[in-house]
């Protein structure tokens, strides 16, 4: 059965009329709870995540900043929330679902985390929402613990994975490709190995198109033993902060085509929720539950 990384602190409680939909994470399980394509049997609660694995891409200053509060407030605001013990306890095992995910997926194909995908954490900073790379740090601790020898990442979020482009610059056993909006957040893009700009208003047969020219051929020339999804949906229509033109649907095709790829060339993924920032939180809600419908429906 598909198991899922989910804690209760996945839900930080913000400030009131906080942008960030932070709901989102409990409606989620929720929503897969409700409707019977879970059991309380799919979800696991993380522990934290040992330090050794977070140190091995992040500097210990900055670790060591976020684990006393010392956080620079120039920099908190950058990453767009208030710094508590909570929201350094809640980053922490977030970032061990992700690990756990890579056993899971290792034995079963797939495994999935409610939360994740929070590729704008640098080595040594934070924005945009995040403060620890959780996929970063995964793939580190697969690559140390000989688990793996080649790793793409597929980015799909609407906004480019900087981070994490920084975080394996030097690094050959990980392949990074992001697939973006050019002209969204990070207006200041870095390199990836891999870069696909979208044009605002991009819409399902172009994005979907560009998809399927490029991820078999990649997954070829890569050759990857493991793969990490960054399954944003805020590539909607509907999200606010997108610029995208997609349909619900759309999304869900888009899932459908990555896994499909990892069935076809018995890859094991490990699937991060990313962004998603629609005004209407159902929306968010459906388009990241198609995403745990599809894994279920085509692994298991």
């Amino acid at each position: 059965m598909l198991q899922i990384a989910f804690s209760p602190v996945y839900r930080l409680r913000l400030p009131e009329g906080h942008r960030f939909p932070m709901l989102k994470y409990e409606l989620i399980q929720e929503q897969l709870l409700y409707e019977g394509t879970c059991t309380e049997a799919n979800f696991f609660a993380p522990a934290p995540v040992d330090d050794r694995w977070v140190l091995g891409v992040h500097t210990p200053e900055y670790v060591q900043a976020l684990k006393t509060g010392t956080v620079d407030p120039a920099m908190m605001r950058r990453i767009g929330f208030p710094l508590t013990p909570e929201l350094i306890e809640r980053e922490w095992i977030i970032t061990q679902g992700t690990i756990d995910g890579t056993q899971i997926a290792r034995r079963d194909g797939v495994s999935m985390n409610v939360a994740g995908g929070t590729h704008h954490a640098f080595p040594d900073r934070g924005e945009g929402f995040c403060m620890l790379n959780d996929v970063g740090v995964a793939a580190h601790y697969l690559l140390e613990t000989g688990q793996a020898v080649k790793i793409l990442v597929i980015d799909l979020d609407v906004h480019q994975g900087n981070g994490t482009a920084v975080m394996f610059r030097q690094e050959p056993r990980v392949f990074t490709f992001s697939m973006h909006g050019k002209d969204n957040y990070p207006l200041k893009k870095e390199q990836s190995d891999l870069d696909i700009e979208l044009p605002t208003g991009t819409a399902d047969d172009a994005y979907l198109n560009l998809l399927y020219d490029t991820l078999p051929g990649l997954i070829q020339r890569v050759q990857p033993d493991f793969l990490f999804y960054v399954s944003g949906v805020d590539i909607l229509a509907s999200d606010r902060l997108g610029k995208l033109a997609l349909s619900r649907d759309g999304c869900k095709t888009r899932d459908t085509f990555v896994f499909e790829q990892a069935v076809k060339h018995n890859l094991p993924i490990v699937v991060s929720m990313g962004g998603g920032y629609s005004p209407r939180l159902t929306d968010i809600v459906e388009a990241h539950c198609n995403t745990f419908r599809l894994a279920t429906n085509m692994f298991f």
